[in-house]
């Protein structure tokens, strides 16, 4: 049974160590950041289903990670901080945040608005799987057919090609760690199979996109992996 994974960011020891011992007994997966820059990096590579969120930050203010995390994903924000007014909780929601609790706060409370996140998170995926043709922009999937067209026009990947390219329309406007893209596509992780991650990613690139050094749908994070970007 899947469990899901949660990012909690919080600099006091105190309130971190409340919300992971609620966590465990709800056997929740979590990760934990206590500063921004690594809450910056965990949010790329743990994949995680929600984020619980602190805005009083050491070194950056929260609302600045909601507004770059908005950038590439629509993962679950839950704001879980020490500001009460009504200014903050409007700027922290206008950034991007999905709930906003203030502290101190009902454990309880908090339960209750995680199990709300992750129901429309499972909800939004489910409605993107019940259909079974992908459109962005120019580029088109049918994934029951296993075709592929540009302007219409069908165009021939090889099955991995096609697999990468599911991959990535799947996660739209997410960034995928390499790490991710070879295990979904490849099966393994291993650091030898990144040469060919790149290989396929540019012969991908040359029959989808109209000018491959200039990608329009495909998007490189250099050092981190990559991201198809909605048109």
């Amino acid at each position: 049974m899947y469990k899901p994974k949660i990012l909690v960011v919080e600099d006091d020891p105190a309130i971190t160590n409340l919300i992971r011992t609620t966590l465990d007994t709800q056997e929740y997966q979590y990760h934990t950041a206590k500063n921004g820059a690594s809450a910056m990096l965990d949010a790329v590579s743990y994949n995680a289903d929600v984020i619980i969120l602190d805005l009083g930050l050491p070194d950056m203010d929260g609302v600045e990670i909601i507004h770059k995390i908005r950038g590439w994903s629509n993962v679950p924000i839950i704001v879980v901080s020490a500001r009460s007014e009504d200014s903050d909780k409007v700027e922290a929601l206008d950034a991007g945040a999905d709930d906003y609790l203030t502290k101190p706060f009902s454990i309880d409370e908090l339960l209750a608005r995680l199990r709300v996140a992750l129901r429309r998170s499972r909800a939004e995926e489910s409605s993107a799987q019940v259909s079974s043709v992908y459109h962005n922009g120019e580029l088109s999937i049918d994934y029951a057919a296993g075709c592929v067209y540009m302007n219409g026009a069908e165009i021939h990947l090889t099955p991995m090609e096609y697999k990468l390219l599911c991959v990535l329309a799947k996660n739209t406007g997410k960034v995928l760690t390499h790490n991710y893209i070879l295990k979904e596509v490849w099966g393994s992780a291993l650091a030898s199979d990144t040469p060919s991650l790149r290989v396929f990613m540019a012969t991908l690139r040359k029959k989808i996109e109209k000018t491959p050094s200039e990608p329009q749908y495909i998007q490189t994070h250099i050092g981190v992996g990559y991201r198809m970007i909605r048109q």
